[in-house]
């Protein structure tokens, strides 16, 4: 790789790592330091955003995926229950939680999607894989017993964030059909068919009528911070293509790791949620050996062939973070945690 190559490389992946970071840290902001009355909303504002940026790249021929047809729900559902689900728990999960308590509780996902691989796909993870993601789990739940910000609405909404993102990765490996559309097209045709449903519920719920009163909606800062989450879902997605184009699927999943110990930490100082205590602190530093054991078992101990720089990544939970829809990391697939 020449000056020129390495120095693009560089960039892509600090691109990467700085929109990941920050959708995380603002969705926090936004939600529990400005207390936003509803994460039913943020979700609708990320998916309009995703659609009015798909709508206009398509048309200007920055990206292509398929027209609308009659068979393109049939072909993709339940994909788009289980987008809206993912990101929804997961903005909810943001606001109830503290950064690592929500950082080391996303790691169910892994174990839930490794179970689901098992029964559904018939994927057998390998042993060592196996053995980083339970530590990973023993940590979380040491961290859980000790959390002196409990929250038991914000554990239910993690973990059906967590199961979204399960079914969502393997399902999406079991429809072959939807693979046609590619990411841009999935990621357009789940905001577009389940933005009115999302838009009802919120109604329903009175999220409406709670947004309207808000009182922040002449705060240039918090309007900024706001239109910036909105926007960041799609920005994350395409940093991540950057980063495994310019340098390969290996460096995107260390650039995620990093991410991740990044909000788990620096996360204990923003929104003035966590409390500290010594054995919840022991089973995040656990949780997070975990996930730097289960990145050197999955991918540094694998042959470099073996690796696919063009197609694997990150899914995003835009929100969440809140993150992406992943897929337990076996022979056949990886994931960013």
């Amino acid at each position: 790789m020449n000056l020129e190559g390495k120095f693009s490389g560089v960039l892509a992946a600090l691109f990467y790592g700085v929109s990941s970071f920050f959708i995380i840290i603002m969705n926090k902001i936004i939600l529990t330091s400005y207390s936003f009355p509803s994460f039913q909303f943020l979700g609708i504002g990320q998916m309009t955003t995703t659609i009015i940026v798909l709508f206009v790249a398509k048309r200007l021929k920055i990206v292509t995926f398929p027209d609308l047809t009659r068979d393109i729900p049939s072909r993709i559902w339940p994909l788009p229950l289980l987008y809206v689900g993912n990101t929804i728990f997961g903005l909810g999960g943001t606001k109830k939680l503290n950064l690592p308590m929500f950082t080391v509780l996303r790691r169910f996902s892994i174990l839930f999607t490794m179970i689901a691989e098992f029964y559904i796909l018939s994927v057998r993870s390998p042993w060592k894989v196996q053995l980083s993601v339970f530590t990973m789990i023993f940590g979380s739940l040491i961290a859980a017993s000790s959390d002196l910000a409990f929250d038991l609405v914000g554990y239910v909404y993690i973990l059906l964030n967590d199961v979204f993102t399960a079914a969502n990765g393997v399902i999406t490996k079991k429809k072959l059909e939807s693979k046609d559309l590619g990411k841009y097209g999935l990621l357009y045709y789940n905001s577009l068919f389940m933005i009115l449903p999302s838009a009802l519920l919120c109604y329903v719920t009175g999220d409406i009528d709670r947004v309207l009163e808000y009182p922040h909606w002449k705060d240039g800062w918090f309007l900024a911070q706001f239109l910036s989450s909105c926007v960041m879902g799609f920005i994350l997605m395409y940093s991540i293509m950057l980063c495994t184009h310019y340098n390969s699927a290996l460096t995107t999943t260390i650039v995620g790791v990093l991410k991740n110990l990044s909000v788990t930490y620096i996360g204990m100082m923003v929104g003035g949620d966590y409390v500290f205590s010594i054995i919840n602190f022991t089973g995040l530093n656990i949780s997070v050996a975990g996930s730097l054991f289960y990145t050197y078992t999955t991918f540094i101990e694998k042959k470099p062939d073996s690796e696919n720089p063009i197609s694997k990544s990150e899914t995003v939970n835009s929100v969440t973070h809140l993150s992406v829809p992943r897929s337990v990391p076996t022979e056949k697939s990886t994931q960013i945690i």
